[in-house]
């Protein structure tokens, strides 16, 4: 027999750590190859772990609630054969979690350095967690270096950024001096001063968030903190993209087994109106605008149990229509029935939000950072509207449909934030009847 230590995986572009929110077996308990063995959370997204091999566990090296790091051990499994991922049991007692090799390393290394955002130097590998808590609480990057990581490779954790942040006031002078200047612009949008303020009356229920609704609440302060929103408004005459969905979903569920919904109709306008305009597809590091090469849409899905999730339809430009429907189905299910993996909410360049699906004409979504813009779709509503023809303005029943476009006006004016949203429309009001699908 030997043992195989259960890694935590790489999980996607610049997330370092997990926190471990179950164990799905116990120590002693038998596990097959793939099954999933414990639930993770990151600051995108929950997910399981599978193991990679058969056999027995023998002892869980992180606990819940726990940090991991990626390539650390969580777990000894017992499996049959020699294996080359073997322990001692010195390991599994001192020393349960082992560095990565080079090569892991470096893989972990590339994408955070690739994230990093500009209020700090290259030089500095920080997880976006850290990142943050070092923006809220107005850290340089002075104090950054001063501060010994207790992580892979000397890497600032969590545990460390909270410790420096519970004893900064014991920092000499010179370190704390550019902070305290910042200190009261930062109040006004300190959490804990409004909440000291509200007293819960008799009768009242006190509903802690949970993990995910904490996460959705810091990012969504900070993207208003951030970016300058200003929202542009469309009507938009979708009656041509209705009947041809009418005409094509029987069809399609029955050749590919998938329903066909509006959205890939909607996302096909959107890659083509950002092909049109590639400044939307941008992003802002600092004083620089990052062009995005490839074309990720992020797809804004309720949960049901009310949270909010972006999976993100990946190089969205290189999917045909038939491509986008079974990739929007399948993120739109695994989000509902938390199977999706870190890296299904990475990397989104724009968002669509179907607020429509609620039974709302329209929205004003916040923008999701680091992106510039965002699209909400209006429910679809039959109602009485003039057309033009040849013998003169009639009066038809139409499906229409309202969008809003709220962008970044740091980067997008209301030219190139009208216009988007324009060709978005005439995209949509000139559906060609006969498309493949």
């Amino acid at each position: 027999m030997a043992e195989y230590k259960l890694l935590l995986p790489s999980m996607g572009e610049g997330v370092m750590e997990a926190t471990i929110i179950t164990w799905l077996f116990n120590e002693g308990d038998h596990v097959k190859e793939d099954d999933s063995v414990v639930e993770i959370a990151t600051d995108k997204v929950d997910s399981d772990v599978p193991t990679p091999v058969s056999g027995k566990i023998v002892k869980i090296l992180k606990q819940k609630d726990e940090v991991a790091k990626v390539g650390e051990a969580i777990a000894i499994l017992e499996i049959e054969g020699e294996g080359g991922n073997t322990v001692s049991e010195e390991t599994i007692t001192e020393t349960p979690a082992s560095a990565p090799d080079a090569e892991t390393l470096k893989a972990i290394e590339e994408p955070l350095k690739a994230s990093a955002s500009t209020e700090f130097s290259g030089d500095l590998y920080l997880s976006p967690l850290v990142k943050s808590i070092a923006q809220q609480e107005n850290i340089s990057e002075a104090e950054l270096k001063s501060i010994k990581g207790s992580g892979l490779e000397g890497r600032i954790t969590k545990e460390d950024i909270l410790e420096y942040v519970k004893n900064r006031g014991s920092q000499p002078t010179a370190q704390t001096a550019p902070v305290q200047q910042a200190a009261p612009a930062a109040q006004p949008v300190a959490t804990s001063a409004p909440a000291s303020t509200i007293t819960a009356a008799a009768g009242d229920e006190i509903i802690p968030m949970d993990r995910m609704r904490k996460i959705i609440a810091e990012n969504m302060v900070k993207a208003k903190q951030i970016a300058p929103h200003v929202t542009s408004f469309i009507e938009t005459d979708v009656t041509n993209v209705v009947k041809w969905r009418n005409k094509n979903k029987a069809v399609f569920e029955k050749r590919e087994g998938e329903k066909l919904t509006f959205m890939p109709i909607f996302v096909r306008a959107v890659v083509k109106a950002i092909q049109d305009f590639p400044m939307i597809n941008v992003s802002i590091n600092g004083e620089n605008i990052i062009k995005k090469k490839n074309i990720n849409i992020g797809m804004a899905t309720a949960l049901p149990d009310g949270n909010l999730i972006v999976p993100v339809i990946k190089n969205a430009d290189q999917l045909s229509l038939s491509g986008l429907a079974k990739a929007i189905n399948d993120l739109a299910y695994r989000a509902r029935n938390k199977k999706l993996r870190p890296e299904d909410t990475q990397g989104a360049t724009y968002t669509i939000s179907n607020v429509g699906s609620f039974g709302n004409l329209m929205g004003t979504p916040i923008i999701p950072q680091p992106q510039v813009a965002i699209l909400a779709i209006g429910a679809i509503v039959k109602k009485p509207a003039v057309l033009e023809t040849p013998d003169g303005d009639v009066i038809a029943i139409r499906n229409l449909m309202f969008m809003s476009h709220s962008y970044d006006h740091r980067v997008v004016d209301g030219s190139l934030g009208g216009m988007m949203l324009k060709h978005v429309h005439d995209y949509l009001e000139n559906w060609d009847l006969n498309t493949e699908i």
